[in-house]
């Protein structure tokens, strides 16, 4: 299910080669809390996708590989169709966009969006080794490599996730160096001091954590001196005094814990111990970054809004605007 072979190999000369011998450990006591059905539902459905092959693969501008033709080529059209009927049995499909032999999986998040907001600020990604804290799918990780990352972990305990990536890195390449296991941060190794990777991501996870300053310091562990913090989070207008708590639900979800304004992040950063910490961007979620698709078809960010007034969510607290901030160790 994980190939633990190659990923120890993307690693051994990493400063986190010592991990051999922790991560299949680590996975397979968190998946005795996995539904078995699940698993077996989605490991016969790994069996029963077709096999197809390309030589085109784009990672850096999008995350695409073959071509409508070559897939008509490859399949009948009725077995295009059941292919297309394969891939949404694993729906919702939350972060993407990815396009399958030109089958276009329109996710809810236009993560590319995302992704352009944060490009040109970032340290070039270059034979960096990278984890990713919450990836979701893992469609960032696939970006990251093709920015010429050296390697790239995600971590993200969702079942459904792990699932998705496994389909794309089906198609995509499973010789490339990024891999997703099934593990929250709290799962992660204790790196020594001078261990750790050269960069770390955290992307919309920061309110779902109870407790923000120990997700900091988590984060931090997973640096080496001098790596890089991309992180990503919900945040409300304000100075560094500044944090919501909502009481009850925040744009109907239950999971959230603090929304600190922009400054308070950048200061609760500096008081962990990071340095350069910089806001680099604020933009407000719009209603075309996140939405309903075929390949979503669940509520989304317009029905968790006043429908009276956009600019707040039905419980009435100023509605989802996230900042990107970059700091170093």
């Amino acid at each position: 299910m994980i190939n633990y072979k190659k990923l120890i190999e993307d690693f051994s000369d990493t400063d986190l080669a010592a991990c051999a011998e922790f991560w299949p450990r680590a996975v397979e006591k968190k998946m005795l809390g996995f539904t078995h059905g699940y698993l077996q539902q989605w490991q016969q459905l790994m069996a029963d996708l077709p096999q197809l092959h390309s030589a085109e693969l784009e990672l850096k501008s999008d995350v695409r590989v073959g071509t409508e033709q070559e897939l008509a080529q490859q399949l009948t059209a009725e077995q295009i169709a059941d292919f297309i009927a394969q891939l949404k049995t694993l729906s919702p499909w939350r972060k993407g966009p990815f396009s399958l032999y030109g089958i276009h999986i329109d996710t809810e998040w236009r993560s590319n969006w995302k992704w352009d907001r944060l490009l040109t600020h970032i340290s070039p990604l270059q034979d960096r080794t990278i984890i990713d804290v919450g990836c979701g799918n893992g469609y960032h990780c696939w970006r990251m490599l093709g920015e010429g990352a050296k390697a790239v972990l995600g971590i993200d305990p969702t079942q459904k996730f792990l699932a998705q990536f496994g389909v794309i890195k089906k198609y995509l390449g499973e010789q490339l160096p990024v891999h997703l296991l099934p593990l929250g941060i709290e799962d992660m190794p204790k790196l020594a001091e001078s261990e750790g990777v050269d960069s770390v991501f955290s992307m919309g996870v920061l309110y779902h954590r109870k407790s923000p300053i120990d997700h900091l310091l988590e984060l931090k562990a997973l640096l080496k001196p001098g790596g890089e913090l991309v992180l990503e989070t919900i945040v409300i207008d304000g100075d560094e005094q500044t944090v919501l708590v909502p009481q009850g639900r925040y744009a109907q979800m239950r999971n959230i814990w603090f929304l600190p304004s922009a400054p308070a992040l950048a200061s609760w950063l500096r008081k962990c111990g990071f340095k350069n910490v910089r806001i680099v961007d604020v933009a407000q979620t719009t209603l075309d970054e996140q939405r309903a698709t075929p390949w979503m078809d669940f509520h989304s960010l317009t029905d968790f809004l006043d429908p009276q007034d956009k600019s707040k969510t039905l419980e009435g607290h100023p509605a989802p605007k996230r900042a990107i901030i970059i700091a170093q160790l």
